[in-house]
C-alpha cells in the first residue's frame, strides 16, 4: 500500500488509522554522483491517529564529503509539519535543528559549532522542510503537490540561519522505467527552489522513484528502479557527396637547363 493511500485512509477515522499503523511505507535509495554509488538514503512513514511519523536517514562517504543526516518529523493529517528534528554531520561538524510552527511563524532552533541561534520564518500552510539528500522530504513534497495541484508550495531550507522559499513545479512528459523488473510509468516534475532545479520522477501513486539533485552530478535512485532513457533520434544518414570535377590539367613546365658557373 503506497503512502498516498495511507495518508488518505487515515482521514477516515481513528479505527482505520490504527489498522494502517502496521503498513508503514518505506523507501531505500542509492545516492550516486555521476553514476557512481557514494551512499544511501532511506525513509519510512507510519500513519497515526492524528497524522504521520516520518523518519529519514542519509549516509554519504566520498572524497571531500562525509555526510550524515537523521530527520524525524511529526506531520499532521494534511502532511504539514508539526515538528521536525534534524541531526547531522558534515565533514565532522555537527548540527542540530528543531523546527515547528509557533505563533503564526515557523521557528527554527539551530545548534552548530558550539553556538545556538533562533530564526523565525514566515509561515505557509503547504511547507516542506528539505535538507540535502533527504528522500523523505522529497516524498512529502510529491504528496503535497498532488493535494495542491502543484500550487502554493514552500520549502524550508535548514541551512545557515534558515530560509523559506517558494517551490515552482513544472510538469514534463511521462517516461518509462522498471521497478523490480516490472514496467512502471515515471511521472516527471521539475522543482525550482531558490533558482536551483531538481528533477523528480514518481510512480503512479506519487512514490518517489528518482531525483536528480541540484548538487553537481548527484542523484537519488530507489533500489530496484531503472529509468528508461527517452528515445533519441539517430543522426541523419550522411548525404551523398557529388564527386568533384577533375581539375584541368596544366601543361608540364618546360625543362630548365642547369645553371653553370
Amino acid at each position: 500500500m503506497m503512502r498516498t493511500i495511507l495518508r488518505k485512509s487515515a482521514l477516515l477515522g481513528i479505527a482505520a488509522a490504527i489498522t494502517l499503523q502496521a503498513h508503514a511505507q518505506s523507501g531505500n535509495f542509492t545516492v550516486s554522483q555521476n553514476g557512481t554509488a557514494v551512499g544511501t538514503a532511506t525513509y519510512s512513514v507510519k500513519a497515526l491517529a492524528q497524522g504521520y511519523d516520518s523518519t529519514s536517514l542519509v549516509r554519504i562517504s566520498m572524497q571531500g564529503l562525509n555526510y550524515a543526516l537523521s530527520n524525524t518529523e511529526q506531520l499532521d493529517a494534511s502532511n504539514r509539519p508539526r515538528q521536525v528534528v534534524l541531526n547531522g554531520t558534515v565533514n565532522g561538524s555537527a548540527v542540530s535543528i528543531i523546527g515547528k510552527p509557533d505563533a503564526g511563524q515557523f521557528l527554527l532552533n539551530i545548534s552548530a559549532n558550539g553556538r545556538s541561534s533562533t530564526t523565525r520564518l514566515a509561515t505557509h500552510a503547504n511547507s516542506v522542510v528539505i535538507a540535502d539528500f533527504d528522500a523523505g522530504a522529497l516524498e512529502t513534497l510529491l504528496v503535497l503537490a498532488s493535494q495542491q495541484n502543484n500550487r502554493d508550495l514552500w520549502a524550508v531550507i535548514p541551512k545557515n540561519a534558515g530560509t523559506i522559499e517558494p517551490i515552482r513545479l513544472a510538469t514534463y512528459a511521462d517516461q518509462q522505467g522498471t521497478l523490480d523488473g516490472k514496467p512502471i510509468v515515471a511521472h516527471h516534475l521539475v522543482a525550482t527552489i531558490a533558482g536551483a532545479t531538481t528533477d523528480l520522477f514518481s510512480g503512479p501513486e506519487n512514490q518517489l522513484l528518482q531525483a536528480e539533485l541540484p548538487q553537481q552530478g548527484f542523484a537519488l535512485v530507489r533500489k530496484g528502479f531503472v529509468l528508461t532513457p527517452p528515445a533519441k533520434p539517430g543522426a541523419p544518414p550522411p548525404q551523398p557527396v557529388a564527386p568533384a570535377a577533375p581539375a584541368a590539367q596544366k601543361p608540364a613546365p618546360a625543362a630548365q637547363k642547369p645553371v653553370t658557373q
